[in-house]
């Protein structure tokens, strides 16, 4: 054994994170020392080993990967977040069985809403089981920083919009589609939309309701489900884009579920069906979320607030203030098209027991639960 003091000797090593470190004590390192701490029942530990885990080549890749089929989502989603931009061959087939990946169209269109580009995509998604052949798809949104709110040359702007500010956000999984009745009541056991289909849309729901129902589904997975804030939801539906829509300039009814009686900018009149429709009915941006304008308007977590003055910057849900209303964004079927825009905001009491009408639905988050810096890898 060395003679040099500063050496951790064997006696000194701990188990980190399951024991407290005594004074001088060393953690045990290299790869031993990561399936220690792999080995800890806090979730936090297991995490920050993962971590530790890429100095050691392919021996901490190996770790990694074997961290993609752990018990804990957390987990999983941390080592997923850690591999997830590597081209290693060996990696890729093991991403495929734990998050598969879906294609898709992404559609532009010019000032009058004729299609002027398509292009192919792709998103990883989880599939969570709520039972009786009912899934929810939970989409993977990287995350980024962006800007959010209206600018002042946007068309029929708000001032509830203003002013424009950039937001960071960490990585998240968003609802692949608003929630449907199926999903709804697969988790609450009835519900109380106007229009009904599986596949349409829920609607008719309070703020309260949706909460409720992110509590139960919580309770069901072991995950924490959410509502997205509102500026994981912009972010979202914008996926990448500035403009009004993640369309382009404009939408038509043949890509949004809106009142075509009501159009924006150069482009036509269209459609007004008056009602919701199947879920998935039109193309997607190019985080792969579908129906982000039109067909419901969305809950969002945060309280109300006339602007975005003194409005977070990390993504953060904004829960300061009296207000006791909620905020609800992307438009509904019976919306014009101005109001389903990407910046568009709308409120209306949380706690409301009245009939809500068909037009009010929600999608739910699963935040990435690694550590903030972690969630650019």
């Amino acid at each position: 054994m060395s003679d040099n003091q500063n050496q951790p000797r064997e006696y000194d090593a701990v188990r980190g994170g399951q024991n407290s470190i005594p004074v001088n004590a060393a953690v045990l390192g290299g790869i031993p020392g990561v399936k220690s701490r792999l080995a800890s029942p806090i979730v936090e530990v297991r995490i920050a080993a993962l971590s530790e885990a890429l100095k050691y080549g392919e021996a901490g890749l190996d770790v990694i990967m074997q961290a993609l089929r752990e018990e804990s989502m957390q987990v999983k989603l941390a080592a997923y977040s850690l591999l997830k931009d590597r081209d290693d061959l060996k990696i890729k087939p093991q991403f495929q069985d734990y998050l598969p990946t879906f294609e898709f169209d992404v559609i532009t269109v010019d000032a009058e809403g004729k299609e002027n580009s398509r292009r192919k995509y792709a998103a990883h998604y989880f599939p969570e089981d709520l039972g009786n052949g009912v899934v929810l798809e939970m989409v993977y949104i990287p995350g980024g920083t962006f800007m959010m709110g209206s600018p002042e040359t946007e068309r029929d702007r708000k001032d509830k919009e203003s002013p424009q500010h950039q937001v960071t956000l960490p990585a998240f999984y968003a609802g692949k589609y608003p929630l449907t009745q199926a999903q709804y009541q697969a988790v609450m056991g009835n519900h109380q939309s106007g229009f009904r289909g599986e596949k349409l849309p829920v609607e008719n729901v309070s703020w309260n309701q949706a909460v409720e129902f992110c509590r139960k589904l919580s309770e069901k997975t072991g995950k924490i489900y959410r509502l997205l804030s509102e500026a994981e939801w912009e972010y979202a539906c914008r996926a990448g884009t500035i403009t009004p829509f993640y369309f382009g300039e404009t939408i038509t009814t043949d890509l949004v579920n809106y009142n075509g009686y009501q159009p924006y900018g150069a482009a036509p009149e269209g459609l007004v069906r008056r009602q919701t429709i199947d879920v998935g009915s039109f193309g997607p941006n190019a985080f792969g979320l579908y129906d982000m304008h039109g067909q419901v308007s969305e809950w969002c977590s945060d309280k109300v607030h006339i602007n975005y003055d003194g409005a977070p910057i990390d993504g953060s849900s904004w829960e300061t203030g009296t207000s006791s209303g909620g905020v609800l964004r992307g438009g509904s079927w019976r919306s014009g098209a101005v109001n389903c825009r990407a910046a568009f905001r709308s409120f209306f009491p949380r706690r409301y027991s009245g009939f809500l009408g068909p037009c009010r639905g929600f999608r739910v988050a699963v935040a990435l639960a690694v550590p903030f810096s972690l969630s650019y890898l």
